[in-house]
């Protein structure tokens, strides 16, 4: 039998898109988490500590995003997590319409900086990230990291 062209590269083990969903409380930011760091260690991702350990922090950063400012519009918060062969993409989506912006630092102010945080982590990892409109009219946030710290 003749071959045609590359065989196609088989995915890894670990590679997968998987979703969950939760309630807008603040109890969903440390399950959330949780949730993410045991599916990486279940799917044996092979990923730097420095990597999980920043993902883990846009995790909640992301989903108290969510918590304090759209449970009103939406009550329920959905948390994805998709891993290929290099990276790792969380990403947390709402139904509430308004598209949040990263503050200045302001150093008088108490809050008001996770989305500058999520930046800084995913740009010292070497990542990107971004916010962008659903279909139904909310929004999904997201950050992408490589798994060993080099750049996408």
């Amino acid at each position: 039998m003749e071959s045609r062209g590359s065989v196609p590269a088989r995915p890894v083990p670990y590679e997968g898109v998987w979703r969950f969903t939760a309630p807008a409380t603040d109890v969903s930011v440390p399950r959330a988490r949780h949730a993410v760091r045991d599916l990486l260690k279940r799917q044996n991702v092979p990923i730097d500590d420095d990597i999980t350990q920043g993902l883990l922090l846009i995790v909640s950063e992301l989903v108290t995003n969510a918590v304090k400012h759209a449970a009103l519009l939406s009550p329920e918060l959905a948390v994805e997590v998709a891993v290929g062969e290099q990276w790792v993409r969380v990403s947390v989506e709402d139904n509430h319409p308004y598209r949040p912006t990263a503050l200045e630092t302001d150093y008088a102010q108490t809050g008001g900086r996770g989305l500058l945080l999520v930046r800084e982590i995913t740009r010292e990892a070497g990542g990107t990230c971004d916010v962008e409109h659903t279909a139904g009219g909310g929004k999904v946030i997201w950050a992408a990291l490589p798994l060993s710290g080099t750049a996408l």
